[in-house]
């Protein structure tokens, strides 16, 4: 039996000692790489907080001591040394554990907050509630880094911690180098050790008092002494600034060593008042591959589905045979630079995984990448396009929700030519609820002026995106799916300014108008097929542009029985309500059928997985609108007896989540 076999939970490790612990550290980096290089998974951050993690809880009593992962792809060592060992090799499968922390898991887990920058808000607001509720031997400790530091948010909550002086509050800065790196020293570990202490702070309130009370010289003195203290201070230890809010400083230490992090996290913990312990990290420590790693430290990792990877520094990146649809616009922002000087790039701390590294290289005064800081990179956007420039923002679509305000009232309120280019939109599978871009498309309905498209193959993505920039008097976005692009799908016809893909065979009627949103509509060909078969006809009509609906929908809607939406975004107040609200207005009688994902948190998952179980499979759409077909045909229940899998040669089943579609009959 292994060290960390033992471990059942946090009061396991108290009574090791160091040799113990260098050795379960070992053992935890071993199934780091054994479990994630398999799964998948967030590789490298983890790595690097092993020591970090193992000292956390042996000098906090978690649960009794809350510990907050700040960006919680962190939490794989927590998960290790709370009793999840057994499990951990379910880590991101379905029904298996969760990348991140999660509620449903262990008590030891608080806050699900996979977005960044976050930490310091929760941490804040229960220590202040544990004070008022007079819980005095409770701590609550945030481990903030990877990047986290650089959000607004953190520094909102930090001005509000400097201010809440009997907060039991523990700030742990993990820094593995990617914001900033401070000096490392003995001296000024020790001043950090005298500056922590209550006698320092009664010795420092001792000399104002005498000193400044001294006749004509004393407050001259006392401002010279002050100031020759804060001059050393600013020389030996540039993290000063968290001093000058009010909050105590102890670092920067050694990240990975155990001893000395444990001695710093004892000190703080003494503390009576907010404490920040700034340990120095290296991402990917203790794998050589990881650290060699120059793009990012094996942060994430593909999984191999079966034994542990063989890495290698030139292929821990593998490409797919397809390409991902980030490639393709990385490309072709390349090629749009070099046709419009006036077009830039901004991103925020996603350089590589939203495809602007190309970019990047041939133009790198034209990119700016403002760290996790998504209000910020949309409002500067607004500043960069009324100075004459076209941005382009990219972000992954989960993170959109946080730039929303600044969406609407910094870019659209002026009508402003910002585009904005949403990765990962739609359904994302193993990065769990918060990662699934399937808000989106809801909550841009509401802003005036903005176009959205949602290209279905790569050649769409160049077409939209230099569409999309092309527009001078607004906003637009431009959004697509994670993974690997499809097979080109050319158009038959045109409607207004959307593609038609497909039109009833010969012989057939128009009973259904299908209209598929983004790589939806390739998915829609595949319903029509299913349905001609069976007698139905369908005309399949790729939108490109979603919002606002094309106003040839309501002309092509009246020569049909039924008009279906199919989306990869919540159902509700996305596509498919737009083009049941324009029919409305239209007084165009026709029933509108919307298809899309269930409005709930989903569980982590494969992508086809979750698209299967919302009924947004070829099969499972096939049934549902055969059924709504014959409930409006002459021959009432005719069309609808044959089982619309016979063509495929399995049974038909129920489509799980019924209730991720609706009918809706104009008003």
């Amino acid at each position: 039996m292994t060290l960390l076999e033992r471990i059942a939970g946090p009061e396991d490790l108290k009574d090791l000692s160091q040799e113990q612990l260098s050795l379960l550290a070992s053992e935890i980096r071993d199934v780091l790489v054994e479990t994630v290089t398999r799964t998948s998974g967030h590789l490298g951050p983890n790595l690097g907080v092993v020591e970090l993690t193992i000292a956390l809880h042996r000098v906090f009593d978690s649960p009794k001591d809350k510990l907050i992962f700040d960006t919680g792809h962190q939490s794989y060592v927590h998960k290790l040394l709370t009793g999840r060992l057994a499990e951990f090799h379910t880590l991101r499968q379905p029904g298996g554990l969760s990348g991140y922390p999660s509620r449903a898991e262990s008590p030891h887990d608080l806050v699900e907050n996979s977005h960044a920058s976050t930490s310091l808000s929760y941490a804040d607001g229960m220590a202040k509630a544990y004070r008022l509720r007079g819980e005095h031997d409770r701590t609550v400790v945030a481990v903030i880094g990877d990047g986290a530091l650089t959000g607004g948010m953190a520094w909102e909550a930090l001005n509000n911690i400097a201010v809440a002086r009997d907060s039991r509050l523990v700030i742990v800065v993990n820094d593995n180098g990617r914001s900033y790196q401070p000096t490392i020293g003995g001296l000024a570990s020790h001043l950090s050790s005298i500056r922590v202490s209550q006698r320092y702070e009664q010795v420092l309130d001792l000399i104002k008092t005498t000193v400044s009370a001294t006749p004509i010289v004393g407050n001259p003195l006392f401002g010279a002494l002050h100031g020759a203290k804060k001059g050393l201070k600013d020389f030996l230890q540039p993290q000063v600034l968290f001093e000058d809010l009010g909050i105590k400083y102890i670092g920067p230490i050694d990240g990975h060593n155990e001893e000395t992090v444990e001695h710093a996290l004892r000190q703080a913990n003494e503390y009576a008042g907010p404490v920040l312990v700034h340990a120095i990290t290296r991402k990917g420590f203790g794998y050589p591959l990881a650290e060699q790693n120059e793009e990012d430290c094996l942060h994430q990792v593909p999984g191999t589905g079966g034994k542990p990877a063989a890495i290698t520094v030139s292929n821990v990146t593998p490409k797919p045979a397809k390409r991902s649809w980030s490639e393709v616009y990385g490309d072709e922002m390349v090629a749009v630079g070099a046709r419009r000087p006036e077009v830039v790039a901004i991103t925020a701390a996603m350089l590589h995984p939203v495809g602007l590294a190309p970019f990047k290289a041939a133009y790198p005064d034209r990119v700016y990448d403002v760290g996790i800081a998504e209000q910020h990179a949309m409002t500067m956007a607004a500043g960069l396009a009324m100075a004459g420039l076209h941005p382009v923002v990219s972000v992954y679509a989960t993170f959109l929700n946080r730039a929303f305000d600044q969406l609407l009232m910094d870019v659209a309120l002026h009508k402003l030519p910002v585009t904005v280019t949403l990765d990962r939109a739609g359904v994302t599978g193993p990065d769990g609820a918060s990662h699934n871009g399937m808000w989106d498309a809801s909550i841009v309905q509401v802003i005036p002026g903005l176009r959205v498209a949602a290209p279905r193959d790569g050649s769409r993505i160049a077409e939209l995106l230099n569409e999309a920039l092309d527009v001078s008097d607004g906003p637009t976005l431009v959004r697509w799916p994670k993974g690997t692009v499809g097979a080109e799908t050319e158009a038959v016809a045109v409607l207004g300014q959307m593609d038609v893909l497909a039109e009833p065979a010969e012989g057939l009627g128009r009973d259904v108008l299908l209209l598929g949103a983004g790589p939806m509509a390739v998915t829609c060909i595949d319903v029509a097929k299913r349905l001609g078969d069976h007698g139905i006809g369908v005309t399949v009509v790729d939108p490109r542009w979603i919002k606002p609906v094309d106003e040839a929908v309501a002309a092509a809607a009246r020569q049909h029985r039924l008009v279906g939406v199919v989306e990869d975004n919540g159902r509700v107040g996305g596509f498919g309500d737009a083009v049941a609200r324009l029919l409305r207005d239209r007084d165009v009688d026709v029933p509108v059928k919307t298809f899309g994902i269930t409005q709930e948190f989903l569980d982590h998952g494969t992508r086809d997985g979750i698209l299967e179980a919302a009924g947004l499979t070829p099969q499972h759409l096939a049934r549902q609108l055969t059924e709504a077909v014959a409930r409006r045909s002459p021959e009432g229940a005719a069309v609808g007896t044959q089982n619309v899998t016979e063509t495929t040669g399995t049974p038909a089943t129920p489509a799980p989540h019924e209730s991720s579609t609706q009918e809706r009959l104009p008003e």
